[in-house]
């Protein structure tokens, strides 16, 4: 596989913190270029041809890195002779690129399993882009995906207030079919507009969730943000090799007031204190996982379709408290008949309903999540059986323990 690295930027919002004329991609974390850990990363995952679409400050850049043999790779380095963007800088390389090939941001830290990426990568899709939940979704430019994770909709910024939209954004590392630079126009941006363009002509878009490390350093307070994340060995256990804790958040009356059988966005409000705990957990540098039976599907009082209005109701609003769920699982099915509209397919006695184990497993097995330091938070029998069938402590929030008394007591065990 082929590795592009977008490194044309100039960094003016990060003059104070590069050298004279070092283009932003030159700044350094722990001693070394951002570019070097890109380079390294690749190595690690095996990629040995690598081409940097280069343009202020090439030189300092072509200097550096030679022709890679010094990391055992080969680089290539094509300057741009003016601004193209980035769309417009692929297509101006398109004669060096391979028929598929990896995007990656030269002013982006990365510690991401390229493999599996690419591995995720559907052959009819032109890209698949890495996407994740961030802890500001109002003022993002806003991915929407469906059941398949095929990508429906882009959402740029701003928003109207009251949205609801999924929160997922496009963390800009991508694997790309070269069939899609066919809609590429010069100048013009990746995700601003061939994305969209693509979208538009029927073209594939597939979404890939990922909770590993990929953040940009194009602000002074984010580049000082992945400087600190570096130093406390965040960004090396943010790797999908690395098992992670998680905290599984049951949804009614644990995160939203139970108001019965919730069959609408409208009807969803979170609990006091709700917000501030999902984002103790995420600043925590833990998981924030939903688990939660949904039976209102199997009775045939909300379609999947409404039930991700109401879970994307719910990511907004936690968004507006800088909170944000790493993943949600449900379960559909419900064992009893006689309900007037029931879906029959979904009347089983299936092994995913609480107090079953099977959502627990399956966000376990698709995390990699570190079982012996996760824990259950909910409001129900149900919620404590599961998690002592699968082996993982619990809190139990009830009238005098609220869930942040209960994130509080995880936190601090």
């Amino acid at each position: 596989m082929q590795l592009v690295i977008v490194a044309g930027g100039k960094g003016t919002r990060l003059k104070n913190m590069l050298a004279a004329d070092m283009p932003k991609p030159m700044v350094e974390v722990d001693g070394k270029p951002l570019l070097e850990h890109q380079v390294l990363l690749a190595c690690k995952h095996g990629i040995r041809d690598i081409l940097m679409l280069t343009g202020y400050g090439a030189e300092h850049i072509e200097r550096y890195f030679g022709d890679g043999s010094a990391w055992g790779v080969r680089i290539r380095c094509l300057p741009e002779a003016q601004p193209l963007g980035t769309a417009g800088a692929l297509l101006d390389a398109q004669d060096k690129l391979d028929d598929m090939f990896l995007v990656m941001y030269g002013d982006t830290m990365v510690n991401v399993d390229l493999q599996r990426m690419i591995d995720a990568h559907p052959a009819e899709a032109s890209a698949t882009l890495l996407v994740h939940p961030n802890d500001h979704p109002q003022d993002s430019d806003l991915v929407e995906i469906n059941e398949r994770d095929e990508i429906v909709a882009f959402h740029p910024y701003p928003h109207a207030a009251d949205a609801n939209l999924q929160n997922l954004v496009n963390a800009a590392l991508y694997v790309f079919s070269k069939q899609a630079l066919e809609l590429a126009k010069s100048p013009a941006d990746i995700a601003k507009q061939l994305f969209p363009a693509l979208l538009a002509n029927g073209k594939t878009l597939h979404g890939y969730r990922s909770r590993e490390y990929i953040k940009d350093a194009g602000t002074p307070e984010r580049l000082e943000r992945i400087r600190r994340d570096y130093q406390s060995g965040r960004i090396v256990s943010a790797s999908f090799d690395t098992p992670a804790p998680a905290v599984f958040l049951d949804r009614d009356g644990t995160l939203n007031r139970d108001c019965g059988w919730l069959n609408t966005p409208e009807k969803l409000d979170l609990l006091p204190g709700a917000a501030e705990a999902v984002r103790a957990i995420n600043r925590a540098g833990r998981l924030a996982v939903l688990i939660t039976n949904q039976p209102v599907v199997a009775r045939g009082e909300c379609t999947e379709a409404g039930l991700r209005r109401i879970h994307n109701r719910l990511e907004w609003l936690l968004g507006e408290s800088h909170a944000y769920l790493d993943a949600i699982y449900y379960c559909p099915h419900h064992p009893d008949r006689g309900y007037p509209g029931e879906r029959s397919d979904l009347k089983i006695a299936c092994t995913c309903r609480k107090p079953a184990t099977g959502l627990l497993e399956a966000a376990t097995r698709d995390l990699n999540i570190d079982v012996n330091r996760s824990w259950m938070v909910g409001d129900s029998a149900a919620d404590i059986q599961a998690a002592q069938s699968f082996g993982i402590r619990s809190v139990l929030v009830s009238g005098k323990v609220t869930i942040r008394d209960a994130v509080d007591q995880i936190l601090h065990a």
